[in-house]
This record gives structure tokens, sequence and C-alpha cells, in this order.
């Protein structure tokens, strides 16, 4: 059974950090290339942050480029969102993505973290 698990989230003050964690089960996590995605409400899901298979390439959206950092483990199944200096405009549902595309697409979704962010 695939399983992708965010935690992690919670309500920080404006300039605060948090760190969001995504752990997985059920497939070869290794193989995926990871996404962190959000969506506040009203607002279309965004693509936050992405990293490769082996960690070596990573992308960010610009409103997070410089303050948010996507790091993974493969031999923990994990993948972490390292975010700091949090804005208002942060706040939203963190959702994690594992996405490989062989023959067919395949993609992973959890269930999202909500991150809050005010004073």
């Amino acid at each position: 059974q695939v399983q992708l698990v965010e935690s992690g989230g919670g309500l920080v003050q404006p300039g605060g950090s948090l760190r969001l964690s995504c752990a997985s089960s059920g497939f070869s996590f290794s193989n995926y290339g990871i996404n962190w995605y959000r969506q506040a409400p009203g607002k279309e899901r965004e693509l936050v942050a992405a990293i490769s298979t082996t960690g070596g390439t990573t992308n960010y959206a610009d409103s997070v480029k410089g303050r948010f950092t996507i790091s993974r483990d493969n031999a923990k199944n994990t993948v972490y969102l390292q975010m700091n200096r949090l804005k208002v405009a942060d706040a939203a549902v963190y959702y994690c993505n594992a996405q490989r595309i062989c023959l067919r697409v395949y993609d992973y979704w959890g269930q999202g973290a909500q991150v809050t962010v005010s004073s």
C-alpha cells in the first residue's frame, strides 16, 4: 500500500521557520522525483519545490527561492522541506507528491499538512 505522510506543519509567526517531513512507504522511493505543492484557500495548487531521485537537482518557485530548501534521505524514504523566513503568504496546505514516468505516469500524493503563518 502506497503511503505518503506529511508532518511538521503548524502555526508560526512571520519570520519563523518550520520543517515539513514526508515519510513514504509502499513504493521504491529512490526511483521517484519528489515535489512539494501548496494550496491556499481559494487558490490553485502551486508547485513549491522539486527534487530529483538522487537529490542532485532541486528547483524552487520564485516566491520561495532563497527561503525554502528541499532535501531527501533515500535511506529513510523521507523528503523534507525546510521553510525559513516564513511569510503570511506562505500559509497553505502543503502536499508531498511522488512522481515517476516509466511507460506510464506513477503519481502519488500525501494527505497534506497545514501551515499557518500569523502573528
